[in-house]
């Protein structure tokens, strides 16, 4: 099995602002603005997703300082949350990706039974008078908030079998496939010893097993994970992490300077059967 660190929704060139942490803990991923949007048939708007009983619309608005309006269109990918918006019958989790990215992911053999772990730009942010803003001296960090388990990888082509369900999906909208361009769809459940979660999903709430940032770094893209994470003997690493200066041993655990470029980062677990019981302490600390 494959994990894959995927980096989704608000970040400093799109959306320009990160995806808040709400006063409840929950993680609300913010995803991109819609650049294009006469590439689709169908339209979806910011005011159209909910998260809990919130709107996207007023999120993006206030924490953007209304440069994101309501009406904005809005890429919803990955789309992960049953409740978000009004499903067909057979709705299953789906992740579209294509170009130099989804290159990479057929390189690394990415496909059934493999694991997206979502990860973003978050800070946490409070509510003052009725609009939403970030905390003062809030820090920035990555944080996991969503995962997918890949049961069927589909090339979108002009004949592709897509599900009924999944045709408004944005990668599925698009009036001319990109080279190459792809949906994942995740398995019903996730496969997984003694967890019976579906086989995507958004993580609930923010807990420290989540955070990828070092909680001592001022700087987002500076990860401490586990010691087992590091490379050294092993017959792979993380995807474009193999330079051995960008892993550090830090008091019992591995500092991880990010590489800047790359969506998506593979780890095969064939080489690390230690992600077995981080998974299940991911999905049961919850």
């Amino acid at each position: 099995m494959k994990l894959v660190f995927s980096r989704k929704g608000f970040d400093a060139a799109t959306g320009k602002v990160p995806s808040p942490i709400l006063p409840s803990g929950q993680l609300c991923s913010l995803p991109i603005p819609d650049r294009r949007p006469e590439r689709q048939k169908t339209l979806r708007f910011y005011k159209d997703i909910q998260t809990s009983d919130l709107s996207l619309g007023q999120l993006a608005a206030d924490l953007s300082r209304g440069r994101i309006l309501p009406e904005t269109p809005t890429h919803l990918d990955p789309d992960l949350n049953a409740a978000s918006v009004p499903r067909p019958s057979g709705w299953r989790s789906a992740f579209g990706q294509s170009g130099a990215a989804e290159t990479h992911l057929q390189r690394q053999g990415v496909g059934p039974g493999d694991i997206f772990l979502f990860y973003g730009w978050f800070r946490q942010a409070e509510v003052v008078d009725g609009r939403f803003r970030y905390l003062p001296n809030a820090r920035d960090w990555h944080v996991l908030f969503g995962w997918l388990q890949v049961e069927r990888h589909i090339p979108l082509t002009a004949v592709a079998d897509i599900p009924p369900w999944a045709v408004d999906h944005p990668h599925c909208q698009r009036r001319q496939p990109l080279n190459p361009d792809s949906l994942y769809i995740a398995r019903e459940k996730l496969d997984l010893s003694g967890i019976d979660l579906p086989g995507g999903g958004v993580f609930p709430r923010f807990h420290e097993g989540l955070r990828l940032t070092d909680p001592d770094s001022q700087h987002r893209s500076l990860w401490r994970l586990p010691a087992w994470f590091h490379p050294a003997g092993r017959l792979s690493a993380l995807s474009y992490h193999g330079r051995s200066d960008r892993w550090q041993w830090v008091d019992g655990a591995v500092q991880l300077d990010t590489v800047g470029r790359g969506q998506e980062f593979v780890l095969d677990t064939d080489h690390y059967p230690e992600a077995s019981a981080w998974l299940h302490t991911l999905f049961t600390d919850r």
